[in-house]
C-alpha cells in the first residue's frame, strides 16, 4: 500500500507500482467504442501510461495535452489515458480533434487495473478512482519507468517520462 495527498490530506492507494525491468501487468480497458482493449493491442510501440483519476479536472486535462504534444515528435509511440471516466466523457473531451496522439481507456468495467497498477484509491472522497501516475514502458512492455505522484492535484514530472521514453 502507497500513501499519496489528496490537498493535502493522506489517502491509501492499493498495492505498489510495477517494477522496473519487469513486464508489466496485462490489462483489458474500454475505448470509447465500448471495445474491450488489451495491453498486447499496443505492442510494437512504445508506450506512455498516463494515469489520470479523471478527464475532467484541470490538471488532468493539462497533462493529457502536454503528452498528446511530446509525443507528435516520437516515432513508434503511444500514449495511453487511464481513467475511470466512461468512454463517453473521454470521447467528449477529445472531440475537438487536438488529441490524436492519445488513446483514452476507461475501467468502468473493472477495477483490475488500478489494483494491478498499483494505483487504486482506496479511502477519502476519491476512493474507487486511481491517484495520478505515470508508467512508461517498451515495445515489449517491459517497464522503463513510473511515477506515482505523491500529491493528486499535482502534475507529474513529465521531463523523466519523456526521457525514458526517448532512451528506449
Amino acid at each position: 500500500m502507497s500513501i499519496v495527498l489528496l490537498q493535502g490530506k493522506e489517502v491509501h492507494v492499493t498495492g505498489k507500482l510495477p517494477q522496473l525491468e519487469t513486464t508489466a501487468p496485462n490489462f483489458v480497458l474500454v475505448n470509447k467504442d465500448l471495445e474491450d482493449i488489451p495491453l498486447s493491442n499496443f505492442k510494437g510501440k512504445n508506450k506512455i501510461i498516463s494515469v489520470v483519476p479523471s478527464l475532467d479536472t484541470p490538471v488532468c486535462a493539462t497533462s493529457t495535452q502536454k503528452f498528446n504534444q511530446a509525443i507528435e515528435s516520437l516515432e513508434d509511440s503511444i500514449c495511453i489515458v487511464v481513467s475511470a471516466d466512461l468512454p463517453f466523457a473521454m470521447s467528449r473531451f477529445c472531440s475537438d480533434g487536438e488529441y490524436h496522439n492519445i488513446t483514452t481507456l476507461s475501467m468502468m468495467r473493472s477495477r483490475d487495473f488500478a489494483r494491478d497498477y498499483g494505483v487504486l484509491i482506496e479511502d477519502g472522497p476519491l476512493a474507487g478512482i486511481t491517484a495520478r501516475a505515470v508508467i512508461v514502458l517498451d515495445k515489449e512492455n517491459t517497464v522503463c519507468h513510473t511515477e506515482l505522484v505523491s500529491e493528486i492535484t499535482d502534475e507529474p514530472n513529465y521531463d523523466e517520462a519523456l526521457k525514458a521514453l526517448k532512451e528506449i
